[in-house]
Parts: C-alpha cells; sequence; structure tokens
C-alpha cells in the first residue's frame, strides 16, 4: 500500500469496531524543575509545579483508540477505592466508548506515579497489589466479553500482569473473538504464553520475546528464530516485535519476514508506545488493511508518540501528517487543538513560556506584523487564535472574509514570529485561552486591559496581559474600501 493509500486508512479507523479488555490503572505525573542537590543525600530536589492523572495501562490503550476516532467497547476491573473511582471519572468523560468497569471490593487500583523533570523521568513509584480478579467478578467479566465480541471486529488483549487477564479470562476472550470470526492483538506480558494461544497476531518487545521463549535475541535472525519459535508452540498468525530503536520486525505463520525502521526522530519518553502500537494495529486491522500495512501505520504512530513526554496518544491528524510528509509533523504550525494541546504541554515541560493572541487576520498587513513580532518578544512560543470564517461572517458580515480560515492560517504560519495556529469557531477565544493556558495574553492597544477577552483568565493563573502598541493606519476594512473605490 502506498503512503497515500494509508491516509485514507486512516480515515477508515473510527468504523472500526473494536474490543479492548485489560489491567486499567491510573497515571499519575508529577512534573516539576530540579536546581539542586539535596544536601541529605546525593539526589535530585524535585521543585513541583503541576500534576497530572490519566488512564495508564490498557485505559491508555483506550485513550489512543478514542484519539483515533474510535468508539470502542473497553472492559476492565477496578477497585472500590479513590483511585478506582478516579479511574471511572476520567473513563466517563471520553469520547463516546462504551466502558464497563466492575469494581471489586477490596481489590486496589493500581496508581503509577512518575517524577518528572523537563523531559527527563526522574523516578517511578507504584502502588499496587496484583491478584486475580474474584469468582464473581469473573463470572460477569466473562458475560460481558462474550457479548461484546459477538458484535467486534477486532478484540485487543492488553496484559500488564495485574489480574484482570489471568485465571482463564485471556484465553476465554481469545476463544470468544475466534468464535465470532475476527481478529485478536494481544499486547503480553511475563513470560508464560500458554493463555495467547490462538491469537491472531501476539507484540512482545525484544527483552519479552527472549524472556518467553528462553531463545538469544541479540540479532534480526535471532528474533525470526524466537518469534516463529512463538508462533509454531502457541498456534499464532504473527508475531510483531518491537525492538526500540531499530524499528519493529514483522514474522507472519506463512513464513514472511517484514523489517520496518524506526520512524522516530527524537525520543523522549517510551512510556506506553506499546499500547500506541496495539491501538493503531487492531483499528488498522478492523479498517481492512493488511498485517503489514497495520503494522507499518503502528510503526509510524510509534515515532510519533516517543517524541511526546508522558503516557501520550496520538492523533489521526497526527498520523496523516506524518504519512503525507515524514518530516511535517516537525514544522506544521497550523494544527487542531487536540494535538496544539499536546504541542503546547510538551513546551511547558522543556520550560518555555507560550503567548497568545488572536484575530481574524485576512489581508494581512503592517499592523498585523507588528502585532505579531511584538507578541513574540514576551515569550518563547507564539499561538495565534483565528477565527473560522463562520466566525468571521458573523463578527463582520456576509461579504467577509475574503481569504477563507485555511489560506489565512497558511499565510500566518509563513512568519517566522508564529510558532502555531488554532482556528476557533465560536465569536471569542475564551474557550481557547481556557484550553491552551498561557502565560502571555497580547492584544492592540486600542482595548483597555479589561476588554481583553480571557484576560482573568490567564491574570487567575499567574499570567500577564500585555496591549501592543498600534501602527497607526493600517487595517483591513480599510483596505477593503480603498480597493472597492
Amino acid at each position: 500500500m502506498a503512503d497515500s493509500d494509508l491516509v485514507s486508512l486512516v480515515e477508515r479507523l473510527p468504523a472500526t469496531r473494536l474490543l479492548c479488555v485489560g489491567d486499567v490503572m491510573l497515571d499519575h505525573y508529577v512534573y516539576g524543575a530540579v536546581e539542586r542537590v539535596s544536601p541529605e543525600a546525593p539526589i535530585p530536589i524535585l521543585r513541583v509545579e503541576r500534576e497530572t492523572r490519566t488512564l495508564g495501562g490498557a485505559g491508555n490503550v483506550l485513550r489512543n483508540l478514542e484519539a483515533l476516532g474510535l468508539k470502542p467497547c473497553f472492559l476492565s476491573v477496578i477497585g472500590n477505592d479513590p483511585a478506582g473511582r478516579e479511574v471511572s471519572k476520567i473513563a466517563a468523560g471520553g469520547e463516546g466508548a462504551e466502558v464497563h468497569l466492575l469494581v471489586e471490593r477490596g481489590r486496589s487500583t493500581t496508581i503509577k506515579t512518575r517524577y518528572v523533570a523537563g523531559t527527563q523521568q526522574l523516578l517511578r513509584a507504584d502502588r499496587e497489589r496484583v491478584a486475580p480478579v474474584s469468582a464473581p467478578v469473573r463470572e460477569d467479566l466473562l458475560r460481558l466479553l462474550e457479548q461484546a465480541a459477538a458484535s467486534a471486529t477486532v478484540t485487543i488483549l492488553s496484559d500488564y500482569a495485574k489480574g484482570v487477564l489471568s485465571d482463564g479470562v485471556a484465553a476465554a476472550a481469545i476463544a470468544a473473538a475466534r468464535a465470532a470470526g475476527h481478529t485478536v492483538v494481544v499486547d503480553p506480558k511475563g513470560i508464560d504464553y500458554r493463555p495467547y494461544r490462538g491469537a491472531s497476531i501476539l507484540k512482545p518487545n525484544r527483552g519479552e520475546l527472549g524472556a518467553a521463549t528462553k531463545l538469544p535475541v541479540a540479532t534480526a535472525a535471532e528474533v525470526t528464530a524466537a518469534a516463529r519459535a512463538l508462533i509454531d508452540d502457541f498456534e499464532l498468525g504473527a508475531v510483531l516485535v518491537s525492538l526500540s530503536q531499530e524499528g519493529m520486525l514483522l514474522v507472519e505463520a506463512s513464513g514472511a519476514v517484514h523489517s520496518l525502521a524506526a520512524e522516530a526522530r527524537e525520543v523522549f519518553d517510551v512510556s506506553g508506545a506499546g499500547d500506541t502500537v496495539v491501538a493503531v494495529l487492531g483499528a488498522a486491522l478492523g479498517a481492512g488493511a493488511s498485517l503489514l500495512d497495520a503494522a507499518r501505520l503502528a510503526n509510524i504512530a510509534a515515532g510519533i508518540v516517543v517524541g511526546k513526554v508522558g503516557t501520550a496518544v496520538v492523533h489521526a491528524s497526527e498520523l496523516e501528517e506524518a504519512i503525507v510528509n515524514r518530516d511535517a509533523l516537525a514544522g506544521q504550525k497550523l494544527l487542531p487543538l487536540p494535538v496544539a494541546l499536546d504541542h503546547v504541554a510538551r513546551w511547558r515541560r522543556s520550560g518555555l513560556k507560550v503567548g497568545f493572541t488572536n484575530g481574524v487576520f485576512d489581508l494581512l498587513h503592517l499592523g498585523h506584523v507588528s502585532l505579531l513580532k511584538q507578541a513574540k518578544s514576551h515569550c518563547d512560543r507564539l499561538v495565534v487564535g483565528l477565527n473560522s470564517d463562520a466566525s468571521v461572517k458573523r463578527l463582520k458580515g456576509p461579504d467577509r472574509p475574503v481569504h477563507g480560515e485555511a489560506v489565512r492560517g497558511a499565510v500566518l504560519s509563513s512568519l517566522a514570529d508564529v510558532d502555531m495556529v488554532v482556528v476557533f469557531e465560536t465569536d471569542t477565544p475564551r474557550e481557547l485561552i481556557a484550553a491552551l493556558k498561557p502565560d502571555v495574553l497580547v492584544k492592540g492597544a486600542d482595548y483597555r486591559k479589561e476588554e481583553v477577552v480571557g484576560a482573568d483568565l490567564v491574570e487567575a493563573q499567574g499570567g500577564k496581559v500585555v496591549l501592543a502598541e498600534l501602527v497607526p493606519g493600517h487595517s483591513t476594512t480599510a483596505t477593503i474600501k480603498r480597493m472597492a473605490r
């Protein structure tokens, strides 16, 4: 399949009916800066700046599927504890997935806390108690699993060895999927792969493959031999091995072997990269892709996600951009909001100050250029909020804009002072400002500070509002009138 066909494959992903079963957990990130070493011991002191909580484990597979536009069915088990309730709340706020979280009294919901300075993880602390689910909960889980498998086209098993897929649950899921005639993708754990017998495709990394087969895996030939041993021993359709900076190796039961070179330009964090791979792989197979093309798409997604910090996801638009031009993500400036938020979060983790200004920017003139230059002088990265065409018509009248939002966005993106452009549909950028949380908000001096939309939001979080000097005699409206005359 050509790269252009991979783009159409991405567009078909949301139609995949997918079931995901596995160990959900809570990922807790503590971000800050290290400026000195502790006098008590030779360890860094992290000055905490912010904290985030998100779904981890199989929950990160769910997040990736939703970022690709799917509405999967998700099954897992949580404890009747604060972490379990937080997992439930986060999952309920997703993008339309059918989520079934069975609550088991006395069970401990796993929490992984990572301490991060800039882009570097300092420490990970896990709170967990691993155990198989109780018999009554297991019975409910199997019932839901069989019902969901009947209407799915792909099942993903995300095994983190916390107990949800133990005691025959994984085998039952594979049997239900095979009875329904659909594909099973397994992200395995541990060294005993007998529960995964009969899966369509298994996705271990190099270390997991070596541990499970007790075979050497230092070279491509050794990895291939170990993968073939797994296929023969457990009646698998294929094995896709993650090889870190060396990419991936796909070994099929037919004997075909495909080497996929690594796509990553920069690697900041591999946390959750396997989740992204199985999510994209399963979604692509469900959309009708061949195993090789699904693996190619998953490999591209892995290259994107390891360039982000934290348990991150890959959006469909990022995949499309990476396919069209493998260097496009680094230079692309006109971005949808979910992708823009990822970029802004990465800038902040690198200690960069984020600025924001907004406008219609129709028929770009000297006044616009001056505003943008002044705005950039107050920050490290400048985000420009751009009124959509519909918004401009409401504000300026039916004859505006002269140029559509795509053209206006492209022109803004060509300016060195502009680092990102985000189109907003509302009449004011207040919602966009609330989402981006800029450190600096810049508007022209024809406004008073109390009139600037979003000024209260920015100042409430410790940011500042800047009123830029205007260049007299320049406006789009005046230009249009002169042209009419």
